[in-house]
């Protein structure tokens, strides 16, 4: 049994104010093909299917038109979706009742039995492989959110939180058991944040609650042939687990995850085990540079004449130009940076997303500049000068000094 893992898509997200939407449309055209040309049996969609949980109107088109023509083109694949922390879990599982019949099995939320009591037995799924026979059994846990955690008493030694969650995981992994046959694999799913896993510091935050939001690994029953994790935007095995992993997110959802390949994870498993785990890479739809290419900010004329050399294509069409992020080392002020910037871009394609002077003065506050002298004692040219330094190197130019006692002059005036 071939299933392929993905979670992250974020449908609807923009970077910067920029439309994701191309983007996804093309992963999702690819992930059709991967499945035709991988032979995949299942799908399982890790949560974060949306950005946010009241998704614009074209992601969810989107999705739905994703989940139409999957079924209709493979209508033997069976396609496993739980919702991440960035979904709206009753969303997710509104259309439940049209999409159950299409093959599609959605998890927005812990389902409850008639007692309001934790239900898994529901979130439990077979898996078939390509001869119709039962293959694995999947445990779709969806995010696990505060409220959803058992009481736990406080016990010395005991993060009541993770024991919470350890506790569900148990109860989940149990029901896949009971339903699991002689060569079935135990398939989990999970969306959370794993200790000691790397994360994208700009696009992902740790989840769950408490000081120790971090879950280690063993909450996953070592029983499990594969837990299919989503979060974090960086492919990874967890804990040194090969069998516990991330399938990272299908495009760069924030201008720092260009620097590592995109992908979703094609496994296969064979008398109840994972025989193997194959990476397969996403093509980059739009490309991402960050200027200057040394990661490092750099003095205006040296990163406009990067900018300058930047090679780009003229022929893309506009919905494929790259987007572009400059970080400017500012000694000294230049208010007409973006100025500069957009004229050496004019007429070229690319799209500017972002640009970032740093500031490369003391960074000291004037009480720090100034420790033993009380405010009123300094001239208003002295807490000039100091607030300069701050932020710029060297002393203000006699214009900008110039135009500075002319503001004083007119505020005296004035009062």
């Amino acid at each position: 049994m071939r299933l392929i893992h993905t979670a992250d898509w974020h449908l609807g997200q923009t970077l910067h104010g920029a439309s994701r939407e191309y983007e996804h449309a093309r992963f999702l055209d690819w992930l059709l093909e991967q499945i035709a040309e991988q032979a995949a049996d299942a799908l399982l969609i890790a949560g974060d299917v949306f950005d946010g949980q009241n998704p614009p109107i074209p992601a969810l088109a989107q999705f739905y038109r994703f989940l139409a023509r999957a079924t209709l083109r493979f209508p033997d694949l069976d396609i496993v979706v739980v919702a991440g922390n960035h979904d709206s879990g009753s969303r997710l599982e509104a259309p439940s009742p049209l999409l159950n019949e299409m093959g599609v099995r959605v998890i927005g939320g812990l389902p409850c039995d008639g007692d309001g009591g934790f239900d898994p037995e529901r979130m439990v799924f077979p898996l078939h492989d390509r001869s119709g026979a039962v293959a694995a059994r999947c445990v779709a846990m969806p995010y696990i959110r505060m409220a959803d955690l058992p009481p736990v008493e406080e016990e010395e030694g005991v993060d009541p939180l993770i024991e919470g969650v350890r506790r569900l995981y148990a109860a989940a992994a149990e029901a896949g058991r009971r339903n699991l046959r002689p060569g079935e694999a135990l398939i989990l799913t999970g969306h959370c944040y794993m200790t000691g896993a790397s994360l994208s510091e700009l696009s992902e935050r740790k989840i769950l609650g408490g000081n120790q939001h971090a879950l280690p690994v063993d909450v996953f029953p070592e029983d499990a042939a594969y837990v299919a994790l989503g979060h974090l935007h960086r492919a990874q095995a967890v804990g040194g687990r090969e069998t516990v992993r991330y399938s990272g997110s299908p495009i760069p959802l924030a201008l720092d995850e260009n620097a590592y390949a995109h992908q979703v994870a094609l496994v296969e498993f064979a008398s109840g085990r994972m025989v193997e785990h194959k990476p397969l890479r996403v093509p980059r739809f739009v490309a991402i540079h960050r200027l200057p290419a040394s990661g490092k900010a750099a003095a205006p004329e040296a990163v406009l004449e990067e900018l300058r050399q930047l090679a780009l294509d003229p022929a893309l069409p506009r919905e494929s130009w790259p987007y572009l992020e400059v970080s400017v080392d500012l000694a000294e002020p230049r208010p007409a940076l973006r100025d500069e910037v957009d004229a050496v871009l004019a007429g070229r394609p690319a799209r500017l997303l972002k640009l970032t002077a740093r500031l490369t003065g003391s960074g000291e506050t004037l009480a720090e500049a100034a420790p033993d002298i009380e405010l009123a004692a300094l001239a208003p040219e002295d807490v000039f000068r100091r607030l300069y330094a701050r932020s710029h190197e060297g002393e203000p130019s006699p214009a900008l000094l110039a135009a500075f006692h002319e503001l004083v002059a007119s505020v005296q005036e004035s009062a």
